[in-house]
């Protein structure tokens, strides 16, 4: 083995920042493993007629995806804290490229709804980068470290729709799917090269490992509050976004992928609020971060309600603003409740983040799942109405008084 593929051996790096170099390999990871969920969300104008299915069984590709992914998390993202991350985000990314293959050569609907689960459950290597990060991050900067870790993934999630619909529209839909296990690809072989060993925190076994869950959820008050919080803005967040591309599709727009995937611009400026949103929490405390950030989603939401008493474009630059604010509020809530949960026990971080992310992703399939079936049944409103009312709802979590043990 040459010296450049030298394994790193486990370091105290809990007293020293981590380099530039590392950092940003992170981020580009999370960001590209996370990605994998929203590929599929422009194309949902164009993947039925391709592959013979109907509006509502493509419908259930960005839902299995997210279902996948939620439960990847509840399932697969404890064991960080019992066995070597560095291992497991290299075995993830290996499983991930293959599900992704699998989805770009699927010729009907049923091999792309099994590759979309797939898909969901390994895009989870993203939940074992993040516990990485702030494992190699010291105390003083893990707000501002993870908060650029959850920029390459938020970036992630919203330049995806951008990449999708412009692949698709040039190239077509199997491009999309071939070009992201390509990344993953890139991201295994980095993690190989670049990653030092950590040693296990826990020796549970996996039966006691997933018990343990259930322990930290009733422990932990400000744990509960996180998840469901941040499981009602993902509710909303994923209706917008797993319907917008077929509202577009329609009339009086009639756009294809290429649009729906530019408003991935709009949510990209919103990603960008993740580092401020670190340094905030480090110096003024979390909750009024929260807080802040679930306000603005609602505002965004609720904006949409005029979006019938405008012309066309007008409510095309309504929605792009609305992208902007709601993404912003989204994703520093996000950050706020991650510094929350890693300060409650540093030695079951993976196992707190993956509760916070079962909240967050079962959000985000049920949103998937209800925005489709009220978009389909009452239109557009019906899915504004959601995603408001879940914002509010979120709002209310974080404004409840909190209890002794909170």
């Amino acid at each position: 083995m040459t010296a450049s593929h030298t394994i790193p051996p486990t370091a105290p790096v809990r007293d020293h920042t981590p380099p530039a170099s590392l950092v940003l390999f992170l981020a580009a990871g999370a960001g590209a493993a996370v990605a994998a969920l929203y590929y599929c969300q422009p194309l949902m104008g164009v993947l039925g007629a391709d592959i013979g299915a109907s509006g509502g069984e493509v419908g259930w590709v960005p839902t299995l995806t997210q279902l996948g992914y939620a439960l990847g998390i509840l399932f697969l993202a404890p064991l960080g804290d019992r066995f070597d991350r560095r291992n497991l985000i290299m075995l993830k990314a290996a499983l991930l490229a293959g599900a992704l293959l699998l989805s770009a050569m699927s010729p009907s609907i049923v091999p792309l709804l099994a590759a979309s689960l797939g898909i969901g459950v390994t895009a989870t290597l993203a939940q074992d980068i993040v516990p990485m990060a702030a494992h190699l991050a010291p105390d003083a900067q893990r707000g501002r470290i993870v908060g650029t870790i959850m920029t390459g993934l938020l970036l992630g999630i919203v330049l995806s729709r951008v990449a999708s619909g412009y692949l698709a529209a040039h190239f077509g839909w199997r491009s999309v799917f071939y070009a992201s296990s390509a990344s993953i690809v890139l991201v295994g072989i980095g993690a190989w090269r670049k990653l030092p060993r950590v040693a296990p925190t826990i020796r549970h076994s996996y039966g006691a490992l997933l018990r343990s869950l259930a322990v930290l959820w009733r422990a932990h008050p400000g744990l509960r509050r996180a998840a469901v919080a941040q499981g009602l803005l993902s509710l909303g967040f994923s209706a917008f976004w797993s319907t917008l591309a077929l509202m577009l599709f329609n009339a009086p727009f009639h756009l294809g992928s290429e649009a729906a995937g530019a408003f991935g611009l709009a949510g990209a400026a919103g990603a960008l609020a993740a580092p401020v949103a670190g340094r905030m929490a480090d110096r003024k405390g979390p909750e009024s971060v929260t807080r802040l950030g679930a306000a603005l989603v609602a505002a965004s939401f609720a904006a949409m309600f005029l979006m019938p008493a405008l012309p066309p474009v007008a409510q095309l630059i309504l929605l792009g603003v609305a992208a902007v604010g709601f993404d912003l509020g989204v994703q520093a809530s996000l950050i706020a409740h991650q510094t929350i949960i890693y300060a409650l026990d540093p030695e079951a971080r993976s196992r707190l983040n993956a509760v916070l992310f079962v909240g967050m992703f079962s959000g985000m399939s049920a949103g998937s799942a209800l925005g489709s079936a009220l978009q389909a049944r009452w239109g557009w409103g019906a899915v504004t109405a959601l995603a408001t009312l879940s914002a509010l709802g979120a709002l209310a979590v974080r404004l409840a008084p909190r209890s002794k043990a909170d």
